[in-house]
């Protein structure tokens, strides 16, 4: 286990990573304007603002660490780590406020928590970060524009909101479906190529 926090904590010191960091730390004033969403509809341009400040620096920390080789396992924790919180804290601040339904909250949380949780005893057992695929990235993209047009305050009757409402919670549970299926293939590989050593 300490061979692996020296690894991760190696080459924490990138841009990318900084980045990252960045946006986990935006968490805080979507706090503070998601709790007030209700009371002024200029609180809900603000967090659309905040919400692509985010999303760009999501794209631009991925950018610079393939455009500078500076692809890192602490860059692989932290980066989908940002995403995380700030996905649970919006849909957690949008459930409290009744702008969501139960159901949404519990599944995207119980995702998130199952895919972290699962990620540290991934890592743990075959001693690297199992990075995210592209299964994962469209989830998020769906959850990401299903919150905007929440946010935005888009009637739920509406064509695009029903879309992404559905469409984000099929992709949540695929998702977890399919890291868990990946996460077994990988701890099946490192024992059989621990067994080929010995």
């Amino acid at each position: 286990m300490s061979s692996l926090i020296n690894k991760l904590f190696s080459n924490y010191n990138t841009i990318p990573n900084y980045i990252s960091i960045f946006r986990l730390l935006l968490s805080i004033p979507f706090y503070f304007l998601l709790q007030n969403i209700n009371d002024d509809f200029n609180y809900r341009y603000y967090t659309l603002a905040l919400i692509l400040i985010a999303t760009a620096s999501d794209l631009i920390d991925g950018f610079v660490a393939r455009k500078l080789n500076q692809i890192s396992e602490f860059g692989k924790i932290i980066d989908p780590l940002a995403d995380k919180v700030l996905i649970i804290l919006i849909v957690t601040q949008l459930y409290l406020s009744n702008e969501i339904i139960g159901l949404y909250f519990w599944i995207i949380v119980i995702r998130d928590t199952i895919i972290f949780v699962g990620g540290i005893y991934v890592s743990k057992k075959i001693g690297k970060v199992l990075p995210s695929n592209l299964i994962g990235k469209i989830t998020v993209i769906s959850i990401g524009v299903f919150i905007i047009l929440t946010v935005a305050a888009i009637p739920k009757h509406n064509f695009f909101y029903h879309s992404f409402f559905y469409l984000s919670i099929i992709l949540s549970i695929i998702s977890v479906i399919a890291y868990s299926l990946r996460s077994y293939e990988a701890i099946k590989w490192k024992k059989n190529e621990s067994s080929e050593k010995l």
